[in-house]
């Protein structure tokens, strides 16, 4: 069952622009700023929250990648 909602998760990412991709990116860091500072002065007791959020930066992050990786790609191919 969670793998389900994590792959609707990364198709939801995957339909983003690159410019929402970055918008999201840069909440999420915010998210696990918050998320350490409520766990380091013991306001929060869901420990994997971080782990969720650290994750959801790591799934962004891929897709960044991916793309980078594709535009190059098309870039190299088309210079043949």
């Amino acid at each position: 069952m969670a793998g389900r909602k994590t792959k609707e998760r990364a198709e939801e990412l995957r339909h983003m622009s690159d410019e929402d991709l970055a918008k999201e990116l840069n909440e999420a860091y915010r998210r696990l700023f918050t998320v350490r500072l409520q766990l380091s002065t013991r306001q929060q007791t869901n420990t994997t929250e971080k782990t969720k959020v650290s994750r959801q930066i790591a799934r962004i992050r891929t897709l960044q990648r991916e793309r980078e990786l594709a535009a190059a790609y098309a870039a190299h191919t088309a210079g043949r």
